[in-house]
């Protein structure tokens, strides 16, 4: 593959995964999440995987702060469940007194979060935090631990799921906000997507090329053999 290929290849990596199902900023009080099912995709555990699979990706790259553990287990027959640790916001003191003599303002529309703030604000674990103990396992050796003091959690059942409704009940219950593409990156992935196209002519201009100089190898060998065996007989 040539060095433009190579960073063609690259490119397209990183669009893939600023973009699309599950590019998600999640709310301040989401502090971790856990993923629990099995191996295989049979037994209702194909959502559960491809959410895994294609949608956790992203939401961890625009989320790097929070925890996401992925506890994967033989038993076919066990659940697939999405757990969701968040905590309860808390309003400043200010906030309540301003409310109480003021008079209730018009909230703005949520808007997509700029470029500029899509980094997560950073969630320290506290040392005492279970979450500090355990690691994704492939053995079904990291279970969702209990909710630590003030937290709570919601769980999702993922069993017998498309992976696109798991996530529309993950943005849903959560508030996430999905993250939207510039001008900038949508004219981006617009020229690599135009790129791909070409590329896909190019390898099928460059197969039928292939394959026809190795037709014409075979008949000039089989023209080969029949004048050397003419020759013999002669």
């Amino acid at each position: 593959m040539s060095a433009i290929g190579r960073r063609m290849n690259k490119l397209k990596s990183l669009i893939s995964v600023r973009h699309g199902p599950g590019a998600a900023i999640l709310p301040i009080n989401i502090t971790k999440i856990h993923l629990e099912f099995a191996h295989k995709w049979d037994g209702g555990h194909y959502g559960s995987r491809k959410f895994w699979k294609d949608h956790l990706p992203r939401l961890k790259f625009h989320n790097p702060a929070v925890p996401m553990i992925v506890n994967r287990v033989r038993d076919q027959t066990s659940a697939a469940t999405l757990t969701i640790y968040t905590t309860s916001p808390q309003s400043s003191p200010s906030s309540s007194d301003s409310s109480q003599t003021t008079t209730p303002k018009t909230t703005a529309p949520t808007q997509p979060p700029s470029p500029a703030s899509r980094g997560p604000i950073k969630k320290p674990i506290p040392l005492t935090d279970a979450w500090t103990h355990i690691a994704s396992s492939t053995e079904g050796e990291a279970p969702a631990p209990p909710p630590a003091a003030g937290e709570s959690i919601i769980t999702i059942n993922m069993k017998n799921v498309e992976s696109h409704d798991i996530l529309k009940q993950f943005l849903e219950r959560t508030g996430a906000v999905e993250v939207v593409p510039t001008e900038e990156e949508a004219a981006e992935m617009r020229r690599l997507n135009d790129l791909e196209k070409q590329s896909e002519v190019d390898r099928a201009v460059q197969k039928a090329y292939r394959d026809n100089i190795q037709r014409e190898k075979k008949m000039l060998e089989r023209a080969r053999q029949e004048a050397n065996a003419l020759k013999a007989e002669n």
